[in-house]
């Protein structure tokens, strides 16, 4: 597939990275020339110097032969985003897809509007971060959610802590179909590595095991976590910027008490205008005296995300110390991301990853509904649905020799679902969850 990303910023690097190793043909342009030069280094992408928005650079950049057309400079530019999008899309390239920053235009009836005009796919990284914290507090047990067939079936993620049922035992030790648990192990996280479980692999203490579980399961398959249930009522959000709003405004008619935390004092009177049920404080949450006056050890969950990756980190430490027991952090540099779980940060957000989730489901088949990037782990989650005479329909799972890197969790076949087992047998129009390692993906797809 021949793709076009307009922006070598962080997002466009880092799907850069991400889409050469599936073997695109990748081409980025941007007007920083020192930016394009540090991507003159990856041999897999050609790197050309210029302004998206003109036609000239888009025809050196042979959009017109392009299959998909990435917009992603950073979110002040929103306008060339739209414009380059909209040119790539006249000049020949057959789906384009746009960075923005304005949820007004993520609204139905204005959705369809850059629908008609030709852009295929419009994201605003900062609202899918914000509703992934929402998910996450909501399912405050776990450090990563997934939702499948609308809810049916949903990934979960969570750390072995002391206690936990799974530590010491192998997938061989529980048995699913006589014992009938509540959930499937689909992935490990150890030291760094991706681990898909085998039937000998021992699960061990600080894992991080990702598993699949029907919705009405979910509470259930916790308690092999050694975690109890968390009611969050008291919120404490740092940093006041987009997230951090958006967050506030989605949680503040559930949540008992939101108290937001931002150092400009002029976004603070803005915030205040538009958040009428949350207290908004000026100060500086870098300050750990602050969050001690702050009452924060009074409060369920603790979620920083301002804009420095360094400052959510610490933030998230110094809450966890002083007895929050959920603390949810931005963290945007992705070297930072296992030093933070390691440092005892419950859930990591990213706006690249989540980013890179709706752009990668346009470069596979039109049978995957859902895709997942995930934090801390090299794999990723993904909703197909089977088609008739597919080569996943061709017998039980044990039997039609699946990818080795991947593993099925579950099936939602009409209204029910299940938990996948190696008797399972897929049936067309099935919904299938998967969960994969970046080097599987191409091999699954040609299954469905």
């Amino acid at each position: 597939m021949k793709i076009v990303i307009a922006g070598a910023g962080e997002v466009g690097t880092h799907l850069a990275k991400l889409l050469e190793a599936d073997y695109h043909d990748l081409v980025i342009v941007d007007e920083d020339e020192n930016r394009i030069a540090q991507l003159d280094e990856s041999p897999g992408v050609l790197a050309i110097v210029g302004n998206p928005c003109s036609i000239k650079v888009l025809t050196d950049a042979e959009v017109d032969k392009a299959d998909l057309f990435i917009a992603v400079s950073p979110a002040k530019d929103q306008a060339v985003n739209i414009v380059s999008a909209l040119l790539a899309k006249k000049i020949g390239a057959k789906k384009v897809a746009a960075r923005i920053n304005n949820a007004e235009y993520l609204t139905p009836s204005n959705r369809t509007i850059f629908t008609d005009l030709g852009v295929d796919l419009l994201f605003y990284p900062e609202k899918i971060a914000a509703m992934e914290i929402v998910d996450l507090i909501k399912q405050s047990t776990t450090s990563e959610f997934v939702s499948f067939g609308n809810g049916k079936l949903q990934l979960l993620m969570f750390r072995l802590d002391e206690g936990a049922k799974l530590i010491d035992k192998s997938p061989a030790d529980l048995n699913f179909e006589v014992d009938n648990l509540p959930f499937r192990v689909v992935a490990i996280s150890r030291d760094g590595e991706t681990i898909i479980p085998r039937g000998s692999t021992k699960f061990r203490l600080n894992d991080l095991v990702f598993v699949i579980s029907k919705r009405e399961n979910v509470t259930e398959a916790m308690t092999y976590s050694g975690k109890n249930h968390l009611d969050i009522r008291r919120l404490m959000i740092l940093g006041g910027g987009n997230i951090g709003e958006m967050v506030a405004k989605n949680l503040e008619n559930s949540a008992s008490f939101i108290k937001l935390i931002e150092i400009n004092r002029e976004r603070c009177y803005e915030l205040s205008e538009k958040l009428d049920k949350v207290l908004v404080i000026n100060g500086d949450g870098r300050n750990s005296d602050m969050l001690i006056d702050e009452e924060v050890d009074t409060f369920d969950a603790f979620i920083a995300v301002t804009s420095s990756s360094e400052t959510n980190i610490m933030a998230s430490v110094a809450a966890k110390k002083l007895g929050v027991s959920k603390v949810i952090a931005e963290v945007e540099n992705l070297e930072y991301i296992k030093l933070a779980e390691g440092m005892g940060v419950d859930s990591i957000i990213n706006k690249k990853l989540v980013t890179a989730s709706r752009i990668v489901k346009l470069t596979l088949s039109s049978k995957v509904r859902t895709i997942k990037v995930l934090n801390g782990i090299e794999a990723d989650a993904l909703e197909y649905v089977a088609t008739k005479n597919s080569k996943i329909t061709k017998g039980k799972l044990r039997d039609i020799k699946f990818p080795k890197n991947a593993l099925i969790g579950g099936v939602i076949r009409g209204e029910e679902s299940f938990i996948a087992v190696g008797d399972t047998e897929i049936k067309p129009y099935d919904k299938v969850a998967v969960f994969a390692l970046p080097n599987a993906i191409s091999q699954v797809d040609k299954f469905f």
